[in-house]
């Protein structure tokens, strides 16, 4: 390994200008998941630091799930997880009794100008042009989810051009697949509403009936936000569990 100047704010610790470099490096590409990254004596030889300065930064960046330990193994950059997570919420059966991955059906996919809170979230302009998906999850031609996703140009330009059977179920492969962008961690919120007219006829039930609403901004390894999402589901389809010790 060729030897190496730590970069970054001389006046911050060696430890955290290294979690730095190597959070950068993710997210520039070139270092990617199921990587495995050099020893922590091969890191502090290459960039002249003590081991322990090392495994302080090693440490930060497991604890953030950018990295992880496999016992025998090493240390590996982590492969997101994060495009099935709605099923915590929200668990759909087949008829045998197992889990089903909904299947997925695009009913809009096109540039409109970004309002003012998915602009926020996303750090760009208000009325900037942005790829808005419109989705539609079913189990068994039954609609049980639908989802209004935006998407930061130019990061996602190659996005509209996809034909949808190559998108399929989860987005996340995709997007690193077709536009070079790698979901590392993702912020979501609960609320709960009445479904409307609009998304009452779009999930076939009344407009009194109550759905959860999911919100959720991914981000980037470098914490740049690359999709906003909003999803509704049914409330008697909804579950939530937490363990509190």
């Amino acid at each position: 390994m060729q030897s190496s100047v730590l970069s970054g704010d001389n006046r911050l610790p060696k430890y955290m200008r290294l979690a730095d470099s190597i959070r950068t490096e993710i997210a520039l590409g070139k270092r990617r998941p199921g990587d495995q990254i050099a020893s922590e004596t091969e890191l502090a030889m290459h960039y002249g630091l003590a081991p322990g300065t090392v495994r302080q930064a090693i440490a930060i960046l497991v604890d953030e799930q950018i990295l992880e330990r496999q016992h025998g193994k090493g240390t590996f950059v982590r492969h997101p997880r994060f495009d099935s997570s709605m099923f915590r919420f929200f668990r759909f059966l087949g008829a045998d009794g197992l889990d089903l991955e909904p299947e997925s059906r695009i009913l809009r996919r096109l540039l409109l100008p970004a309002p003012e809170h998915v602009a926020q979230a996303l750090s760009i302009d208000v009325g900037a042009d942005a790829i808005f998906m419109n989705r539609l999850r079913l189990v068994d031609s039954k609609p049980v989810l639908v989802e209004d996703i935006w998407l930061p140009l130019p990061r996602f330009s190659a996005f509209l051009d996809i034909e949808e059977r190559e998108i399929g179920p989860l987005l996340y492969p995709v997007y690193d697949r077709e536009c070079g962008q790698i979901v590392a961690r993702a912020e979501e919120y609960l609320t709960a509403e009445a479904a409307g007219v609009e998304f009452s006829s779009i999930l076939q039930v009344q407009p009194s009936e109550p759905v959860i609403v999911i919100e959720r901004i991914a981000y980037a390894y470098d914490d740049v936000a690359l999709e906003w999402r909003r999803s509704r589901g049914l409330a008697k389809e909804f579950n939530y569990h937490a363990s509190i010790r």
